[in-house]
Formats: C-alpha cells, structure tokens, sequence
C-alpha cells in the first residue's frame, strides 16, 4: 500500500460534473472577474463563519497584507507575529512596511499564550499582533488575547489560513475576531483549484478599506482614493470554493476521525501525539505529533520505506530564516520555536483517507523500533 500525505484529487461523486458545468455556463456569460459568481460564494462564506463581511482576494498572503493595511498599519510600526508559523506572516508584515518582531510560542501547545503577548506587548509596543492558528486548532488563550488586545488599543488579525471550520466553546473560531484571513491553496481543508484568499471582519470601515484595497483603491471605476493593488478573487476560483463549500462539514469529518485515531491507536512511545484544546473544534487540517529530534530523521526513512507520507509543518523558526536578517525587529525566544521545528512530524491526513489506508500508517507506526 502506498499512502500519500495528502489526496487533493479525490472529490465526492458528481463534484467535477458540476464544476465542469458551472464552469462552463461562467465560460458563456464572459463574468471572468468579479460579478454575481463572487459575490455569491463570499456570502456563503460570510454566513459559514458567522462574521459580517467575507472578502475574497488573490492568496493568502495578500489576505494578511490586505489586513494590515485596512486597519492602519503603516510603515515602521512594529508587530507581533509567532515564531512558529509559516513564511507569509513574516513577510506580509515587511511588504506593508512594518517592522515584525517574533514572540516563542509554547512547547505545551505549540502556540503564543497570553503571558507571550503581554510581555511582547510591554516590551515592543506594537500596533498590531498577528495570531496564527496552527494544525487546524485554535490557540487556546484566543479568548483571552482578544481581551488584553482590546485592552491596551493593540490590533489583533488572526491568520486561519489552517483553521477554517474550527470552534471556539461551540462558536466559529472567526466569528468575534477584529480581523481575520484565510488562504484556500489547495491543500487547505477548503481548497481553490489554484491561489485564493479572504479577509473577515465585523468592522464596516475596515471592510469597505479592504475591498477597495483589492481593487486599486477604488472609489470608482477610474477613481482611487487609495494605493491599493490588484488582488481581486477570479469568477472561476470562485465557482469552485462554492461547490467545495457545500461539502466542507463532510471532509472535515473526515479529517477529525483520521486525527483522532491516530491519538487513539498509535501507541508507540516514541511518538508524543498533539491534540488541540478541550474547548476547541479542530478541523483535522493536520495530525501533529513530535519526538525527539535526534530520531525524527530515522523515523522518516522508515515512513519512505513504508510508502507513507510525512510532512514536518514546519521545519523552521521565523527568526532564523536567513530571509530574516535586515528586517527583524527583535524577538523573544526561549528556544522552543526551534525545538518544534525540530522534533515536529505529521502523519497523512486528509478528507477521503480510507479505513484501510489509516490502519495501514497506525500499523506501520505502532511496528517501528518494536
């Protein structure tokens, strides 16, 4: 058996007859940007994250500078973004002119806690923090971060890009966020066909400095009260995240059974299986595990030899990137950022995986060194 670490290709029965379709009905109309077909799929989305304006862009990372710059950062304000996160977070805060300073997140639950934000807070001063939620969890202290943020004037965005479909106590993790983004690449749970993205608010004004961001600054067609870009969501990706969009709940089941039986069934000591808090919903985008560093690189010539797929999301620490270097403003590390990044190893996980398929890794798995 060969198992992949993630299966994008295989979609419920009659999916790619009815984008097809559509596809080609969008195809007659000539509406390849923007129109009916967008707004359409952007109140589907507004609606199944409970937040009042869902804006689609071009990509993920557009989404956070997109963010950024709609609720005021500017050049030269300091924010805060994880040491553990994905590269985007660091650079979209560069690209708006800001300057990004990384805070460790935890060892115990792989995110920033409050004490982290409150000591970057006083230490940096930020305009702005970035929250990214990891692994299709939620940082457990979101809750409490929001407060403190709304307490000392600081702008909160928290990156979904990985946790749309998660709850918070029996809420949509984005419902009560300031402001929020996602990416739909398509190994996210909700996948474009190629590059997409989203900022959500509840903010009417940051909303109406969004959209006209995504559009040139436009006020009208050729009037721009803002240096904005063109970051505009296509008809066409847009058509397929709404048919996606109907079959999200499905794959995220899915997923969280996969996740959960590899926490129930592999007991190998080797392997520490993460899990996400208890007043969290995950959405199954990954299955986390870690061990030690020194036996990961073993254990991953074991997996190939197994056929399984792996993935180590992700095998770095921002502030030691070398792209880094000239554009950091500070950090507060305890070293734990690089640990993760070390000793982190996921197994495959994704909507469709077969009972078979999952038996097969937790066999093999619960098999190494034993």
């Amino acid at each position: 058996m060969k198992i992949p670490f993630i299966d994008i290709l295989r979609y419920e029965p009659g999916f790619l007859n009815t984008v097809t379709e559509t596809t080609a009905e969008l195809i007659k109309t000539g509406q390849f940007v923007g129109g009916s077909i967008v707004q359409k799929f952007e109140s589907e989305l507004k609606d199944y994250t409970q937040t009042q304006f869902a804006l689609g862009c071009a990509n993920g990372t557009d989404a956070i500078q997109l963010a950024l710059r709609a609720a005021g950062v500017e050049k030269n304000d300091a924010v805060l973004i994880p040491d553990m996160t994905f590269w985007a977070t660091f650079e979209a805060v560069v690209n708006v002119g800001a300057t990004p300073y990384t805070i460790d997140v935890s060892k115990e639950s792989l995110h920033l806690t409050l004490a982290s934000v409150a000591e970057g807070i006083e230490r940096f001063k930020p305009k702005a923090i970035i929250l990214v939620h990891l692994y299709g969890w939620a940082c457990p202290e979101t809750l409490e971060i929001r407060k403190l943020c709304l307490e000392k004037g600081v702008l909160l965005i928290e990156d979904c890009a990985q946790a749309i479909g998660t709850e918070i106590k029996g809420e949509s993790l984005l419902k009560n966020a300031q402001v929020a983004t996602t990416s739909f690449y398509p190994a996210k749970v909700l996948g474009a066909s190629g590059d997409a993205g989203a900022v959500f608010t509840n903010d009417a004004q940051i909303a109406k400095r969004t959209q006209q961001l995504i559009n040139h600054g436009r006020t009208d067609h050729y009037e721009h009260g803002l240096v904005g870009w063109n970051s505009r969501l296509g008809a066409y990706e847009a058509n397929f995240l709404s048919h996606s969009l109907k079959h999200l709940d499905t794959r995220l089941d899915g997923r969280r059974k996969v996740c959960e039986l590899y926490r129930q069934k592999i007991k190998n000591p080797l392997l520490k299986f993460m899990a996400p808090a208890a007043t969290t919903k995950e959405n199954g985008y990954l299955s986390v595990a870690v061990m030690e560093a020194t036996e990961r690189s073993t254990f991953i010539d074991y997996l190939k030899a197994q056929n399984i797929g792996y993935g180590t999301v992700y095998p770095g620490a921002m502030s030691d990137q070398s792209g880094a270097n000239g554009f950091l403003g500070g950090k507060i590390s305890h070293g734990h950022s690089r640990w993760i990044a070390q000793s982190i190893i996921n197994l495959p996980c994704f909507a469709s995986m077969t009972e078979a398929e999952t038996n097969y890794v937790i066999e093999k798995v619960n098999a190494y060194r034993n």
